[in-house]
């Protein structure tokens, strides 16, 4: 009997070890990166309530924080992500998604001119780190709002 709880208990840790290693299982996500103390995030020029054309030219500020490709994953640095009529932002534990309410500026782009339909829109800024990793707390800018005419 004592052999077989010993061979069950050795095949027990074997299938765990070769869970922990199966590449089909998600990797655990990194620790989230601080943004360095002070560092700011905002749009330039651009207030909320402002009535504004279809193509809007939207200009990136940042303060306390250096704007950089994610590809050169510097310190102290981080690239915008514009999170157009998004209600919360995305998980701190993910990479921010990338589709048409959250537009990727990895490349270290600090304006864009995108098209929004007629109406109200929010648009809010949010820095991450070269893994589009949210920074704990987020880097974000105030949400604001534009009325598209």
């Amino acid at each position: 009997m004592r052999y077989f709880t010993l061979l069950a208990l050795s095949a027990a840790l074997v299938a765990g070890t070769a869970f922990a290693d199966d590449p089909a299982k998600p990797a655990a996500a990194p620790a989230p990166t601080k943004a360095p103390h002070g560092a700011k995030v905002f749009f330039d020029g651009l207030k909320s309530g402002a009535t504004v054309g279809q193509d809007l030219t939207v200009k990136f500020g940042a303060k306390g924080i250096a704007i950089k490709p994610s590809a050169e994953n510097a310190p102290n640095s981080c690239h915008h992500h514009l999170l157009i009529d998004v209600a919360d932002l995305p998980p701190g534990n993910a990479p921010i998604p990338n589709d048409a309410t959250h537009k990727h500026y990895g490349k270290g782009q600090t304006e864009d001119t995108i098209h929004l339909a007629p109406g109200d829109h929010t648009l809010q800024l949010d820095c991450a780190d070269a893994a589009h990793m949210q920074f704990n707390p987020p880097l974000v800018s105030k949400k604001i709002t534009v009325h598209v005419k």
